[in-house]
């Protein structure tokens, strides 16, 4: 059996204290030494991991820039989120190993994670087993990952989904309902996928406000994934006040 690792462990250490607020930079978007000052920024503020990747484009040296960015400004731990097998840098601490359960394509449920197991083997990356399922409207990730999104009306079907994610030995669940989204994941499909499933709920996509963070929260997510309102703000002290106000919706909410 996969033990538990150090960041693993340091997310289920801090879950019994609080909700969590992950932060993801996309490479393809944002320059390192912005990267590093937004990971600077969100530790001072009490963002608890940052999350680099999310696009395709976001491999090579472009990645390994932005992750060696943020290492040098912050301590907390930083996670992959690979858009495909090229999305591995050997300087992270940690790799979301994340199937894409409700993808049309077999290459994004196990065909980019054998192409990429290797690497993580021989970097010492600590992989995190993770279901990945996109939700209605999916965005460019659920174009890209030939997604059949879940409507945001069935929730029982993300559920369905989500504990057949544990099932398989995932240790995290994620509802993604693509960056950027208009409306992010229903209340109504996290309070369902929460109640059925025993591991760490992380929900994502389409998160502007403070209230909706709170919502999202409130409903039963564990982990609030935050990127696109904070790399749109326009400048970093507007970045600032956006991770502020998206951090006080995540942590007014305690854990049961």
């Amino acid at each position: 059996m996969l033990e538990i690792g150090k960041v693993e462990r340091y997310i289920h250490d801090k879950l019994k204290r609080e909700k969590l607020h992950f932060v993801l930079l996309d490479p393809d978007d944002v320059e390192p030494e912005t990267a590093g000052r937004i990971a600077e920024m969100g530790e001072e503020i009490g963002v608890d991991a940052i999350m680099v990747g999310g696009s395709t484009g976001a491999e090579g040296e472009v990645l390994d820039s932005v992750v060696k960015a943020i290492k040098e400004s912050s301590s907390l731990p930083i996670i992959l989120f690979p858009g495909s097998h090229g999305g591995i840098s050997k300087y992270a601490d940690a790799i979301f190993f994340m199937s894409l359960l409700n993808s049309r394509n077999p290459f994004f449920i196990t065909g980019a994670q054998a192409l990429g197991a290797f690497q993580v083997k021989r970097y010492g990356i600590e992989p995190i087993p993770m279901a990945y399922l996109i939700v209605e409207p999916g965005e460019t990730v659920g174009w890209v990952g030939d997604a059949k999104p879940i409507p945001r009306h069935k929730p029982k079907i993300a559920a369905a989904y989500a504990l057949a994610g544990q099932y398989l030995g995932m240790r995290l669940v994620y509802l993604e309902a693509g960056s950027g989204a208009s409306k992010p994941v229903p209340p109504e499909m996290i309070a369902l996928v929460k109640k059925v499933i025993d591991v760490p709920l992380i929900v994502g996509g389409g998160i502007r406000t403070e209230e909706q963070a709170r919502k999202a929260v409130k409903a039963g997510a564990d982990i609030v994934v935050t990127g696109t309102a904070i790399e749109k703000a326009g400048s970093l002290q507007k970045a600032r006040e956006k991770l502020e106000e998206l951090n006080r919706g995540i942590k007014s909410v305690r854990p049961l």
